[in-house]
């Protein structure tokens, strides 16, 4: 996640210092009042770690069973891992957690005195994804990865200003996300069928600074930590052409479900904003 900070504060400091050697540093009296829309761009970095597949062997909603082959043994005792499957075995996974974001906006703030108050909403995309492996005794690797498609953030948020130029800020609000899970497997006997993108909620909160550079135009740096509750993912497994003897039938219910185990995605950001004040 580092070199996403750096890339950051190297790209403010960029934007930043030519704009305001040229610019006095006195009052502006139009200071942090009114509306105004934006973006963002910056860098994404997974902060939850995905360790295992949690299974549901007869389809009664109710996940953490074991599957087991025809003679009672664990199908899955090779293990799991955070990562995509390399190889049919544990030791062999990738796992990237860094990608790029980006995002528009549109806001307004009220300013009182050296105490800013508003409120942001903005629309865009964390482009990174996660995946976790579970590798079974045929041998046979599996692997699970979610994304998210589209993610909507509203904010209010709290500052202060000293010179009415640069202002501090914390902010925080609710979180939605299309968050998509895909399956791919060595396993060619079973049919294995997702259910696609699915609506998911929660938080972010963080805080920042944020610098005008004349009138109506300003640049800041920002961090936000984000939440969201992501259990609806699911893999349904059918018979295809295995038999009846297949772990994943052997409880009777026609196929077995499984998802992520961790059933929230969390995730750092740390980007560069613009704004254009009205």
């Amino acid at each position: 996640m580092n070199k996403f900070f750096a890339v950051s504060l190297a790209a403010l400091a960029c934007a930043a210092s030519p704009a305001l050697a040229q610019d006095d540093t006195g009052t502006d009296e139009k200071g942090f009042n009114g509306f105004y829309i934006g973006g963002s761009f910056g860098g994404a970095h997974t902060a939850g770690k995905v360790d295992s597949i949690s299974f549901d062997r007869n389809l009664d909603g109710v996940f953490g069973d074991t599957i087991t082959t025809a003679t009672g043994a664990n199908a899955f005792s090779p293990g799991f891992c955070s990562g995509t499957a390399t190889t049919s075995a544990p030791s062999g996974c990738t796992f990237a957690r860094d990608g790029i974001e980006y995002y528009g906006r549109i806001g307004a703030d009220a300013q009182r005195g050296n105490i800013v108050v508003g409120f942001v909403v903005e629309g865009g995309r964390p482009d990174f994804n996660e995946s976790v492996s579970a590798f079974s005794t045929t041998p046979a690797s599996y692997t699970l990865t979610r994304d998210i498609r589209l993610n909507v953030n509203a904010r209010g948020r709290i500052g202060y200003t000293p010179n009415s130029r640069t202002l501090f800020y914390v902010a925080g609000g609710p979180t939605y996300a299309k968050v998509r899970t895909r399956n791919a497997t060595s396993n060619t006997a079973n049919s294995f069928t997702t259910n696609g993108t699915r609506d998911e909620w929660g938080f972010n909160a963080g805080g920042g600074i944020e610098q005008k550079i004349g009138k109506n135009f300003s640049i800041g740096l920002e961090y936000l930590y984000t939440d969201v509750r992501a259990d609806s993912g699911r893999v349904r497994v059918g018979p295809g052409t295995a038999g009846p003897t297949n772990p994943f039938l052997l409880a009777g219910a026609g196929g077995t479900d499984f998802r992520f185990s961790n059933q929230q995605m969390r995730w750092h950001s740390a980007r560069v904003t613009a704004a254009f004040r009205f």
